[in-house]
């Protein structure tokens, strides 16, 4: 997890810190490395959001490409679609190539959050396999949504990638973190342990536009334990290794993904939606 502070609407500068990222990871026999939402343009774009859109052909993408045949990765990014459309999306690159593209379905519009206003919203949620087994890609606030981690589970995946801007939001006075993370810790250790998935958040730092945001990277076993996590608040590069073999411990303790009724779950949510 890289754990940087982008600068807001600087490409260049934000690709800078993802080549370090990236040469800090190959340093280290890092298999993969997980760049936060938006790190690659900063997170309170407004307006800003059509001038550092980025297509599947533009530079940008090739030199992520590039970077993958050292390293697999993810990128945060703006996505613009042929018909320009723009996405909040995160790109798994692997072995030079885009391997998959997840366009972020839950677009928080409350509170400081207006994405829903800039963005389009993602229509798909898709596992995908790599040569580090088969994962999903859940942006910040997909996550939130337990349908998502649900649906992700019942797709196949062992791993969840989160890359997120998670804000500072309700600070207690002699807490080691804010309210919002917090929060955050508890829905995903729940999430691990329930469906026996390793989880792989990685938040960035920094201030914009006086918002603070508040790291805490990591990762997750299927127990719910930590594998490895990065401080609060300031820039890190936090690595840790996991071995499929949890997943398959939990999952034969606790087979709640064997025993789970599809078809139940079809017919009451069309029951719902018809009522």
């Amino acid at each position: 997890m890289a754990q940087i502070n982008p600068k807001l609407g600087d490409v260049a500068a934000n690709m800078a810190l993802y080549e370090a990222g990236v040469r800090d990871a190959a340093s280290q026999d890092v298999d993969l490395v997980i760049f936060p939402e938006l790190s690659l343009t900063g997170y309170f774009l407004r307006d800003m959001v059509p001038d550092v859109a980025v297509r599947l052909a533009s530079p940008e993408m090739e030199r992520l490409k590039a970077l993958s045949r050292e390293v697999s990765l993810v990128a945060g990014l703006v996505l613009e679609s042929e018909d320009h459309r723009f996405y909040n999306a995160a790109v798994y690159f692997e072995g030079g190539e885009v391997r998959h593209i997840h366009r972020k379905v839950y677009l928080p519009t409350y509170g400081m959050f207006d994405e829903q206003r800039y963005f389009a919203r993602g229509g798909r949620l898709r596992a995908f396999d790599t040569r580090h087994g088969r994962l999903v890609i859940l942006i910040c606030e997909d996550l939130w949504h337990p349908s998502t981690v649900y649906l992700a589970a019942l797709d196949g995946a062992l791993t969840i990638l989160c890359p997120s801007s998670s804000p500072l939001r309700g600070v207690t006075d002699g807490a080691e973190q804010d309210d919002n993370a917090r929060y955050w810790e508890l829905i995903t250790r729940s999430y691990a342990e329930t469906f026996g998935m390793f989880i792989v958040h990685s938040n960035r730092v920094g201030f914009e536009d006086g918002v603070g945001f508040w790291g805490g990277s990591g990762i997750l076993d299927p127990f719910g334990h930590t594998v490895c996590k990065a401080g609060y608040y300031d820039e890190a590069f936090v690595a840790g290794e996991v071995s499929h073999e949890a997943a398959r411990r939990k999952r034969t303790r606790a087979p709640l993904m064997r025993d789970e009724d599809v078809d139940l779950t079809i017919r009451e949510l069309e029951r719902i939606r018809r009522e």
